[in-house]
């Protein structure tokens, strides 16, 4: 079995239309999940308990699609695909 790990993480934002964190020293990492459901609730809980800060920002790193850089990726790999 695959195993698929994600990566919930957030902080306070310089703006809230850009993905730039005011203090990286205080990016919260909510934790690490073996699926995306259970990665959705964690980040679904802290966004609500934020809900108040627009400049609060969570987000799921999909950690399963990360790769060794010294590793030459292909042509549509390098696109996103």
């Amino acid at each position: 079995m695959t195993q698929r790990l994600h990566l919930v993480f957030g902080g306070e934002l310089v703006d809230p239309t850009k993905n730039v964190f005011r203090d990286v020293d205080k990016i919260h990492m909510v934790g690490m999940f073996p699926d995306y459901a259970s990665a959705f609730t964690a980040w679904k809980a802290e966004a609500q308990r934020t809900v108040d800060n627009a400049h609060m920002r969570y987000f799921i790193a999909h950690i399963h699609r990360l790769r060794d850089e010294e590793v030459a990726a292909s042509a549509t790999e390098e696109l996103g695909h």
